[in-house]
């Protein structure tokens, strides 16, 4: 029988995305297209992510399955030398023990910035706010770089920000509380577009109510919008067999985590062998299509190339798609005037 081991958070603040990866992957397991299915055994890596993967190794395992978590994640493939399929650690660096199938932070803000430069060409400076986190940092890095290749002039702040430089563009990064409460400071503000990565999901920034009304936000996964794939199910199937498995909706993880069993199970297939290396090999050669999005590794790196962040808006109280153009569900709105005319 296939192993597979899951370490992600089972408790503390991550553990309701760490349980929809636990979901996701009984599911994966369910629908394994070899026989028998895989046993998914759980490690909770809250709140020490290296002993919760030292107890895995102990038990044994052929496949190991990341935490949710940049954080988690990082400190998990550190701590190992067995190869980490990673679904949950945007953060986390390539390495010969690491396959993500998630596209990196530094990418998150690339489509807000690319919207909003070809609907508004009045934005030439652009405020970056965010946390001292690895993550936060790691996304503000790149949206500072994404602003900087289109010529426009950028200024730092950090969290938590009363005050924000004088700017047309807001992007802001932070822990999920820490935006909420930047939201609420500096919203509606006088920018012309903003953007936070809490704005890419569901219920994060649900409690500034039509503040949220406009703004962009990074978006790894959205049913709506899943292409067809050529490996595994259609985004509805899994949909529906979340569904009915926990009575709920699938957050974003659940689909990163899916994926992520899709990913190693064809690995596993190509390979013919559950080595690290000979699955690391596969991997890197591999080019597909899952529910969540295209599988490429950069074949000298080992970064994820393939996954393309999706940038949302929200109109009339929804999340919509706005880039990329070959995936956008509506035309980008002028992101603030409706938050502004409720005011």
């Amino acid at each position: 029988m296939l192993r597979a081991a899951l370490v992600t958070p089972l408790s503390g603040p991550l553990a309701d995305y760490g349980r929809a990866g636990v979901d996701a992957l009984e599911i994966w397991a369910s629908q394994f297209a070899g026989r028998p299915a895989p046993r998914v055994a759980t490690y909770d890596a809250h709140p020490h992510p290296a002993t919760a993967v030292r107890r895995a190794e102990r038990d044994g395992f052929d496949l190991l399955f990341g935490p949710y978590g940049s954080g988690p994640a990082t400190a998990v493939a550190a701590a190992t030398a067995h190869l980490m399929w990673n679904h949950g650690g945007a953060r986390v660096a390539p390495a010969r023990n690491v396959v993500s199938v998630l596209a990196p932070a530094a990418r998150y803000f690339d489509g807000t910035v690319q919207v909003v430069a070809r609907t508004d060409p009045a934005v030439r400076r652009v405020a970056v706010v965010g946390s001292g986190t690895g993550f936060a940092r790691a996304v503000c890095d790149g949206g500072e770089r994404a602003t900087s290749g289109l010529g426009m002039a950028v200024r730092r702040a950090t969290l938590p920000a009363i005050r924000a430089p004088e700017a047309e563009l807001l992007l802001v990064a932070g822990a999920f509380q820490e935006e909420l409460g930047a939201a609420r400071l500096l919203l509606p503000g006088r920018w012309r577009a903003a953007g936070f990565v809490g704005a890419g999901v569901e219920e994060v920034l649900a409690g500034i109510g039509p503040l949220r009304e406009g703004l962009l936000g990074p978006a790894q996964w959205l049913a709506s919008a899943a292409p067809n794939p050529d490996v595994g199910p259609l985004a509805a199937e899994f949909v529906a067999a979340f569904r009915r498995r926990t009575g709920a909706e699938p957050p974003y993880p659940a689909a990163q985590a899916f994926a992520s069993g899709l990913i190693a199970g064809r690995c596993l297939s190509e390979s013919g062998s559950a080595r690290r290396d000979a699955l690391l090999a596969t991997a890197r050669r591999l080019d597909c299509v899952t529910l969540f999005g295209r599988f490429r590794l950069d074949p000298d790196t080992g970064g994820q190339v393939g996954q393309e962040v999706l940038t949302v808006q929200w109109q009339d109280g929804r999340r919509v798609v706005v880039w990329p153009p070959d995936r956008a569900q509506a035309p980008l709105r002028h992101p603030l005037e409706r938050a502004r005319a409720r005011r």
